[in-house]
């Protein structure tokens, strides 16, 4: 089909007696199809009615149904942002929320400027989120925001662990809990974390490693939130599993831990820490290990191309799933960890493997939203949150973002 916004509207049939009339804006926005070069779109609009946009590069295929013209003003003036929030409001939709957004990544190059947003419109959301500083009141208000949604709402969709970080697969059909159990391994091995040794947890989530160092390798833990929620949980968790003596759980900020240890270990909490707060962060693993120390993160950065453009706004991730999170980029942990005089002995990646944990959790959402809304969730939060699922995976499946593990040393 020809690229020619006007005349493939016009020629295609409708489903109904109404034809569709896109916006001016709405003309605007189609016009940037000519620049897709990668994969395939079929866009769909509300009187059925569409066009294909076949790519000259082999990619993904995508479907776009478009519902409301005010999509185009949403995407025009707010860029990837105001696109997904109109997914919210139910402006677009898509049989395939993650192929579409892994489509538009891939041709980012054609519509970065589109896909950015206006400066105005960046610099008005790097405002809004200068409004969620991490200190140590405003952490605690932002984790809440995430992690106190209720134990009940996790547990219905993770898997029995509660592990809530990515999971490191070995074969194309092992099954969740066995890959997060391999990623638990992995952490400690790259701690090379002994019997006796005391460990420091930054972040410990619901325990899961926490637990995993304590049984399976004899480790006595120190484990740290500021989540009220994972607090409770492991509390009951450990007095009822009888690890009081080797599982210290504290509701304390990183910045507040005192003492010495001969590991710490932190799981994707490095996102929320904020990046004015990144030396602080490696500061306190520099205090806390004793000389000889290893730490290990496990970290989800951004491609050090996209950094800059990234760290200037505010992204969908940060307004409405994690507010006052920033990721990191390679380069950019590197520096930090460095600035803190720790030495970086191994960094690896392993985007595919939360792409897949992704798609899992986004399947067991699904599956579980029955019982989840009751719970008192909205048709809205259900978009809200299985557009993060799908944006973040389609992200790894790019390459936009990355899954880092790092091992460090205090000499």
């Amino acid at each position: 089909m020809t690229n020619d916004t006007s005349s493939s509207i016009a020629t295609l049939g409708q489903r109904s007696g109404i034809t569709y009339r896109p916006s001016p804006l709405m003309r605007v926005m189609l016009s940037l199809s000519g620049r897709l070069r990668v994969g395939r779109l079929t866009i769909r609009f509300p009187d059925g009615s569409g066009r294909v946009i076949p790519g000259s590069e082999p990619g993904p295929e995508a479907v776009l149904e478009i519902r409301r013209n005010r999509l185009a003003r949403r995407f025009l003036f707010g860029g990837n942002l105001g696109f997904c929030e109109a997914y919210l409001d139910g402006d677009w939709a898509s049989p395939d929320v993650e192929a579409l957004f892994t489509y538009f990544l891939l041709n980012e190059d054609g519509i970065e400027r589109a896909m950015n947003g206006p400066s105005w419109s960046r610099g008005l959301q790097r405002l809004l989120r200068g409004l969620h500083p991490n200190n140590r009141r405003g952490a605690r208000r932002n984790i809440a925001r995430h992690y106190d949604l209720g134990n009940d709402f996790y547990a219905a969709w993770l898997d029995p662990s509660l592990t809530y970080s990515a999971a490191i697969f070995a074969a194309a059909d092992e099954d969740l809990p066995s890959a997060q159990r391999r990623k638990y391994a992995l952490m400690a091995q790259r701690l090379d974390l002994r019997p006796g040794h005391r460990l420091l947890e930054i972040g410990c989530g619901w325990g899961g490693f926490a637990r995993f160092a304590a049984t399976e390798i004899g480790a006595t833990v120190t484990a740290v939130t500021i989540s009220r929620e994972q607090y409770e949980f492991i509390k009951k968790s450990i007095y009822e599993s009888a690890l009081s003596d080797r599982i210290n759980v504290i509701l304390q900020d990183y910045r507040d831990v005192g003492g010495s240890f001969d590991r710490i270990a932190s799981i994707e909490m490095f996102e929320a820490v904020g990046e004015a707060y990144w030396p602080a962060f490696f500061a306190t693993l520099r205090r806390r290990l004793v000389p000889g120390g290893r730490a290990a993160m496990q970290v989800i950065t951004i491609a050090d191309r996209y950094f800059d453009t990234y760290r200037a706004g505010a992204d969908y991730i940060q307004k409405y799933i994690f507010p006052g999170g920033m990721l990191p980029s390679p380069s950019a942990l590197a520096g930090q960890v460095a600035a803190a005089g720790l030495r970086l002995d191994e960094m690896a990646g392993y985007g595919p493997d939360y792409a897949r944990t992704l798609r899992l959790w986004n399947g067991r959402f699904q599956s579980a939203w029955p019982a989840i809304e009751p719970m008192g969730f909205d048709l809205r939060f259900k978009r809200m949150w299985e557009q993060y699922l799908a944006y973040c995976a389609a992200g790894f499946a790019a390459g936009t973002i990355d899954l880092q593990q790092l091992s460090l040393t205090r000499d």
